[in-house]
């Protein structure tokens, strides 16, 4: 599964071109009517093999943009001000290392030393500043240009089967994606969307959506896992809930802040990881939202679920994950999409 190369492309959202041309590269001899729409979306269908033709327009999604920062201005000792691109925690910030732009110009988040006193001021992106080494603006305005992206700057490894890199979410869900388009095919075909602007409103799958057109639709994901020990010096005291866990199996969403998932196919895939003897989880707590949310009310409405491999320190500069559960969750849409009839949408009284 190719996860190293698609986490270490940098695509903050709006400039997802390097990973765009990654997955383009990996699918260009598996997939027909490849295409990118105005908005920079990769829809493609990949082919079935046709035994199956009543079977309902099915959809697949993964988006490609990650979180980063955009360039706001200079000041005049040539320190770069920087917006945020998607969500994350400012405190992970001071010291951390960046590149900025097509150039990849190095770049570090600025701190005061520790050795002039802790600071307590609340860290924000507003007190922090991107140091390229300029010591004026016009210096740094021939490196950097207003608008342009920066991005966490993290190389990829593996320890045994837990993986570490940048992006995961969602380039796991892309390289799940990649391995259904490269595998063997299916009964019917599956139209594909690689997204853009996920992390800034689930833009590119509303505009995916409502291109495809289809009848059912299946988002993947890199979703959060807090599964450490607690911390707190009483074993016994409560602790939050971990939402997912790493090792156990890719999850299935209920809810979150953008979908309610729809019940049938929610049943189909707890119904087909148990049939093939598949691990899967649930996601414990309503939070977060995917594309699914702007797919499920797109066109006349799009029945839709989720399935997520678990990853810990998400929105961050270095993301984990068990490489088992990206593989079982490969597994399990296969699976369930090559089980998949127009039976599975049958709702109460519908066969009567």
């Amino acid at each position: 599964m190719m996860i190293k190369e698609l986490s270490e492309a940098i695509g903050v959202s709006g400039q997802e071109d390097a990973v765009r041309e990654v997955i383009l590269k990996a699918i260009k001899d598996h997939a027909k009517d490849i295409r990118i729409d105005p908005l920079g979306n990769v829809l493609a269908i990949k082919p079935g093999d046709g035994t199956r033709p009543d079977a309902p327009r099915v959809m697949v999604a993964a988006h490609m943009d990650e979180v980063g920062f955009m360039v706001l201005g200079v000041d005049s000792n040539g320190a770069i001000r920087v917006g945020a691109v998607g969500g994350f925690d400012p405190r992970i910030l001071p010291g951390l290392r960046v590149v900025i732009g097509k150039d990849r110009v190095p770049a570090v988040f600025n701190w005061k030393p520790i050795h002039m006193g802790y600071d307590r001021t609340t860290v924000t992106l507003d007190n922090l500043r991107l140091d390229i080494g300029a010591t004026s603006k016009e210096q740094a305005n021939g490196k950097v240009n207003v608008g342009d992206r920066a991005a966490f700057i993290t190389a990829y490894r593996e320890h045994g089967r837990i993986a570490m890199g940048k992006a995961f979410d969602d380039r796991v869900g892309c390289a799940v994606l990649i391995e259904l388009i490269q595998g063997e095919p299916l009964p019917f075909d599956v139209h594909v969307a690689f997204t853009v602007q996920e992390e800034v409103g689930l833009r590119g799958a509303q505009v995916a959506a409502q291109a495809i057109k289809p009848d059912v639709a299946f988002v993947l994901e890199g979703t959060t896992a807090h599964d450490l020990p607690p911390v707190e010096e009483d074993p016994e005291a409560p602790r939050t809930s971990p939402v997912t866990e790493l090792g156990k199996g890719p999850a299935l969403t209920l809810a979150d802040n953008s979908v309610i998932v729809d019940r049938r196919l929610l049943n189909h895939l707890r119904e087909t990881a148990e049939a093939e003897g598949i691990p899967y989880q649930y996601k414990q707590a309503a939070i977060g939202g995917t594309d699914a949310g702007a797919i499920m009310v797109a066109n006349a409405g799009v029945p839709s679920a989720v399935i997520s491999v678990p990853c810990r320190y998400i929105h961050s500069p270095a993301a984990m994950c068990n490489l088992d559960d990206a593989a079982n969750a490969a597994r399990l849409l296969r699976a369930a999409l090559a089980r998949f009839t127009p039976a599975v949408l049958a709702r109460a009284g519908d066969m009567e």
